[in-house]
């Protein structure tokens, strides 16, 4: 151990901040007390402890002094204050009870009695005024005769209840005290007022006078404080020596505790590479011998590239050099960089223990990064054969070289696991391709003895070291396990994504690039991204189950199959949302008279709760529609039943309210080729015109379902035949990225390609411009119109004349023989002369009766009356009564419809 000399125990007096050069001589004993001027201006200047000590203490006295100037300043202000208070209210009194003051004050002329003896006791007194005042406050007296018989300025109602008032204000003459007294009687009642006051300055004008004396006498305070001040700093850096910071960093470096106690070797050579010092460190470190000091350092035995660095004095930060079986991690430092002798300072520190410790901090750091990207790189998508493959693509190659997910049937189409079935491979990744193992999609059943089954059966993850020696993994599939390790996989880690108590299935995890099978720190990782992995499947799967659930509803209340009609040339579209099920819907209702019906609506939100709202409306409207009511008062029906509906649904009954639903609804009559329709808050429809020419109807909007008290307004287009009628929900032409003005752009240009096309090649070029799964569901209808010409329509008018009514049966047959349906002409007969009859009976003229030849034969009587007929069985003593009756088993279906003119009674035939 190398020791230092110890330092002797006094030093010579030096001054702060200039250390002395080497060799020069010391002071001499004759200046030591410090008359040199460097001491002083160390002192004053503040550079060294004394400095300092000094510069507090003279701000100290300053501050001191100035306090004591302040105060007394105060002191004079308020004493003048008091004095002037007690001098006004002395005068003021003397003055009220003074001989013949009251006396005068009931004299006819007060002021000629009272202002010679208040002026004369003013100046007496040395107040600057006093007043004298009847009880309203109007002056007698006053210093100025021109403010005699002027009110009082103050407070003089304490005053006139016997009191004393004493105010301070600021005059004409300056901030001044006065106070008021009473003038009393013998009787003791206040007869007058007396006023006196004085400024404030005559009353401290002694104690200004005062004032330069003060600060005088303070500032000789102050410069004999100074001067005892720098007495005590001089003392003080005489004490000290002078040290500066160049002797206290060479006390600090030379210090044998420090240098010998410190967790780092440390070696100073010379300029002539001798080792001049070692601590114990730097001994234990480089395994030195014990004369290693005033030795060459190429003469210590130590490596060749570790001695030529202490030899050659450069510059060295951080490097790692490998000393037997250390690694020391060295800096170096040349010591003549400001002036100080030839050499290097040279540090060792032991790095071998935190390399390893870095080394296991690498990769907690690289798992830590790994457990975050799964947090959010696992389950993005609520799609379980997605999240298993975000689960395997993380985990190659970062953790595993291969990486494969099997999962019970059950749980990809959304159910809950059966234990004992078979599994489907739903992910596979791997550093290379063409693995052997089983691909994704393969149904796999693994043997009881095999560690995907101990894992399925025990919960617990298995870890496989060597696969080649494991043998129940080996009975799954000889042949193929042969591939598996001749492709070079030999270790495993096989973990159950468990969720809760439910086990999905399990997560391989294979090796083959390192050499090292997996050990237990890597299978704690495994688990933890198994564990996050399952959460989501799990997730993805109740999501599954939900949405197929919610799917079959919606597609159990959409319409299977268009019915029969031939008045339009029908085809339609239905795309779900991209996420969820939605509330669009349609229909398709043939009514009377060939007439058609095309309905579609929208609920808004998704879920099964909007699904089964569209199953409630569309019931609603095929209800209405049976009543063959007008457009305008169908919307009207169905408002009113979803303001039912919300009514009912209270947040306290749990059921969600509609938010919002939109319908619009279109009757086409072919006869006439007019179609009407009134739409509550819902796109207008586009009309395709057969020269190709689109437009969209000018159709009043109206209020969505639910509002109420608003009325719904309809639009009747003729239509030419051939015309397309387009009806779509807005997921068609709105959507997050743009506005329902230019959707409804689009789908115009969609529409012009398409000249004289069918409505299935319609509905083909409409979508093909849509994602395969768009962001909201999609209704489309598009439908083209026919015309049911004259040749097969025939209308009579008939007089309100009983015996008309056979001339209708002879039309009618001649019609029907025409039309070659002679084998309907008895029961037509027989339809229309009950219908006609009670036309003719209970209704009002005209009467028209219309037949038409559609799918069906059509039977129309029409009249001016509103009164609907009721189907009743007859007693059999009844004269009438059987008409309806005959009809209603005549036809397959009859009934009434209302126009604004009257009503309908119609019947329908099949044709043979």
């Amino acid at each position: 151990m190398v020791r230092l000399p110890g330092r002797p125990a006094t030093r010579p007096p030096r001054s702060l901040g200039h250390p002395r050069a080497p060799h020069s001589p010391p002071p001499q004993a004759g200046d030591a007390g410090g008359s040199r001027p460097g001491v002083l201006r160390s002192a004053v200047t503040g550079r060294s402890v004394a400095g300092q000590v000094f510069v507090l203490q003279v701000v100290i006295v300053l501050l001191l002094v100035v306090a004591a100037v302040v105060a007394q300043v105060l002191q004079v202000r308020h004493d003048s204050d008091v004095e002037a208070t007690n001098r006004s209210l002395a005068v003021a009194e003397t003055f009220a009870n003074a001989p013949g003051t009251a006396a005068a004050l009931r004299s006819p002329d007060p002021t000629a009695v009272l202002q010679p003896r208040a002026e004369a006791a003013r100046r007496a007194t040395g107040v600057d005024f006093i007043v004298v005042m009847d009880t309203d406050g109007v002056r007698y007296t006053h210093p100025r005769t021109d403010r005699i018989g002027k009110k009082f300025v103050g407070t003089i109602a304490p005053a006139l209840a016997g009191g004393t008032v004493t105010e301070h204000i600021t005059g004409t003459i300056g901030p001044l005290v006065q106070v008021v007294v009473p003038v009393k009687d013998p009787d003791g009642r206040v007869v007058g007022l007396v006023s006196a006051g004085i400024t404030t300055a005559h009353v401290g004008g002694a104690a200004d006078q005062q004032l330069p004396l003060l600060l005088a006498a303070a500032a000789a305070a102050l410069a004999l404080a100074t001067a005892g001040t720098a007495l005590v700093s001089r003392r003080l850096l005489r004490q000290t020596h002078g040290l500066g910071p160049y002797e206290m960093t060479r006390m600090y470096e030379h210090h044998d505790a420090v240098l010998h106690a410190v967790r780092e070797g440390v070696l100073i050579v010379g300029g002539d590479g001798r080792l001049l010092l070692a601590n114990d460190e730097a001994h234990r470190l480089l395994d030195l011998p014990a004369d290693a000091e005033r030795r060459h350092v190429l003469e210590l035995g130590l490596d060749a590239d570790t001695a030529a660095l202490l030899a050659s004095g450069r510059v060295a930060t951080d490097e790692v050099h490998l000393v037997k079986d250390r690694l020391l991690a060295i800096n170096q430092r040349p010591t003549d960089l400001r002036g100080g002798p030839p050499g290097s300072v040279t540090t060792l520190r032991d790095s071998t223990e935190l390399r390893a410790l870095s080394g296991r901090a690498e990769v907690a750091r690289e798992r830590l990064n790994m457990l975050y990207d799964a947090g959010v790189g696992i389950g993005t998508s609520l799609d379980v054969t997605r999240t298993a493959e975000e689960l395997a693509g993380l985990a190659v190659p970062r953790f595993a070289d291969f990486a494969t997910v099997d999962l019970f049937d059950a749980v990809l189409s959304g159910e809950e696991p059966r234990p004992g079935t078979a599994l489907r491979r739903a992910a596979c990744a791997g550093v290379r391709k063409e693995a052997p193992l089983y691909p994704v999609g393969e149904r796999i059943r693994f043997v009881a003895t095999s560690p995907q089954t101990r894992a399925l059966t025990t919960g617990q993850s298995v870890v496989v070291a060597r696969l080649r020696g494991e043998r129940g993994w080996r009975a799954q599939d000889l042949e193929r396990t042969d591939q598996v390790l001749a492709y070079g996989i030999h270790s495993l880690i096989t973990v159950p994504l468990r969720a809760g108590s439910l086990v999905l299935g399990v997560a391989n995890f294979w090796r083959a690039e390192k050499p090292q099978p997996f050990d237990a720190e890597e299978l704690a990782l495994a688990e933890e991204l198994v564990a996050r992995a399952a959460v989501s499947i799990d997730n993805a799967r109740r999501y599954t189950r939900e949405h197929s659930m919610a799917v079959t509803l919606q597609r159990s209340l959409l319409p299977r199959s268009l019915p029969e009609q031939g008045a339009l040339e029908i085809a339609y579209r239905y795309l779900p949302a991209q996420a969820g099920v939605g509330g669009d819907w349609f229909d398709v209702l043939p009514l009377s008279g060939a007439r058609v019906a095309l309905v579609v609506g929208d609920v808004v939100g998704h879920g099964l709760h909007a699904a089964a709202t569209m199953g409630r409306l569309r019931t609603a409207v095929h209800n209405f529609s049976s009543l063959d009511l007008p457009p305008d008062e169908l919307l009207g029906l169905l408002d009113e039943l979803v303001g039912r509906i919300d009514q009912d649904e209270t947040p306290a009954s749990g059921a969600a309210e509609v938010t919002g639903a939109t319908c619009l609804y279109a009757i086409y009559d072919p006869v006439s080729r007019r179609c009407v329709m009134a739409r509550a808050g819902h796109p207008p429809p586009a009309l395709v015109h057969p020269d190709g020419t689109v437009e969209f109807a000018d159709l009043p909007a109206g209020p969505p379902l639910g509002l109420g008290g608003l009325p719904f307004e309809t639009a009747e287009l003729e239509l030419a035949e051939g015309s397309r009628l387009v009806l779509y929900t807005d997921g068609l032409v709105e959507d997050r990225v743009r506005d329902i003005d230019e959707g409804l752009g689009l789908l115009r240009d969609a529409l012009r390609r398409t000249p004289g096309a069918s409505p299935e090649d319609t509905c083909r070029t409409v979508l093909g411009r849509l994602p395969a799964r768009p962001s909201d569901d999609v209704a489309l209808i598009v439908a083209r119109t026919r015309v049911l010409g004259g040749d097969r329509v025939a209308q009579w008018q008939v007089p309100t004349d009983p015996a008309a009514v056979s001339r209708v049966r002879a039309s009618v047959t001649r019609r029907l023989a025409d039309w070659g349906l002679e084998e309907l002409a008895f029961t037509t007969e027989l339809v229309l002369s009950e219908l006609v009859t009670n036309a003719i009976r209970y209704g009002r003229g005209p009467i028209e009766v219309r037949l038409l030849r559609d799918r069906t034969l059509i039977c129309e009587v029409s009249d001016s009356s509103t009164t609907s007929p009721h189907l009743r069985y007859a007693a059999s003593t009844d004269e009438g009564g059987r008409g309806l009756f005959l009809v209603a088993q005549l036809a397959d279906r009859w009934g009434t419809r209302y126009t604004p003119h009257g009503k309908v009674i119609w019947a329908e035939q099949p044709l043979p």
